[in-house]
C-alpha cells in the first residue's frame, strides 16, 4: 500500500480492497482514486444510508441527511430514533452513499457531538451547513464519523480503492491486533 498525502490527517493508507482474485481488482496501485473523490462525493450528496448495530447484534439500516464539515462526515438524529439509541450502546457505524455506481463506504465509529461535548464554533458550522444544504436547521445531537476503513470506486474493479486509518479498537476474535489495526482478512 502507498501513503496518500491527501488523506485526513495524513493517517490514511491507500491501497486495494482485499478479496477473491475472481473479482478482478488489479494488484497495482495504478488507477487508485484520490481522497478528493471521497470528500467531493460525500459533500455533494443529499441522502446517505447509515447502518448501526442493535443491542441484540442485528444490523439496522436507514437513510439520513448529512454534511461534510472540517473534512469529516457528520449526521444526526433524534434521541428516540432507533439508530441514535443503537449508537449509545455501540458506536460502530457504516455510511454508504445512495449510488451503487459511484461508491463511497465509510466504516468506523460515531462520535457524539452536542452542547456538552463540542466546541460551540463547530456546532455553529454544522448548523450552518445543514441550513445551506437542506434549508432547515438540525439541532443536536450530531455524530462525526471517524473512519477506520473507507472504500470507493466509480469504475469497478479498475479503480477500487481502500483507505485504512489508525484508530483505537478493541481486539475481538482475532479481527484486530494489539495495536488496534486490522489483520489481513478479506473485505467482503
Amino acid at each position: 500500500m502507498t501513503r496518500d498525502d491527501a488523506t485526513v490527517g495524513d493517517t490514511g493508507i491507500r491501497g486495494r480492497p482485499r478479496t477473491e482474485d475472481s473479482y478482478g481488482i488489479p494488484a497495482s496501485s495504478e488507477g487508485l482514486l484520490p481522497w478528493g473523490f471521497v470528500e467531493e462525493t460525500l459533500a455533494a450528496d443529499r441522502t446517505y444510508w447509515v447502518t448501526t448495530v442493535r443491542p441484540d447484534g442485528r444490523p439496522h439500516a436507514r437513510p439520513t441527511w448529512g454534511v461534510w464539515v472540517d473534512r469529516t462526515f457528520h449526521c444526526g438524529g433524534g434521541e428516540r430514533t432507533r439508530w441514535v439509541r443503537n449508537l449509545a450502546v455501540d458506536p460502530e457505524i457504516v455510511v454508504h452513499r445512495e449510488s451503487a455506481e459511484e461508491v463511497v463506504i465509510l466504516e468506523g465509529r460515531a462520535r457524539r457531538i452536542d452542547e456538552e461535548t463540542a466546541d460551540p464554533d463547530l456546532l455553529e458550522r454544522l448548523e450552518a451547513a445543514y441550513e445551506r444544504k437542506y434549508g432547515v436547521g438540525h439541532g443536536t445531537p450530531f455524530f462525526a464519523v471517524d473512519p477506520s476503513t473507507v472504500f470507493a470506486w466509480r469504475d469497478y474493479p479498475e479503480d477500487a480503492t481502500r483507505w485504512e486509518f489508525d484508530v483505537e479498537v478493541e481486539a475481538e476474535d482475532g479481527d484486530a491486533n494489539e495495536s488496534g489495526t486490522e489483520t489481513e482478512t478479506e473485505d467482503g
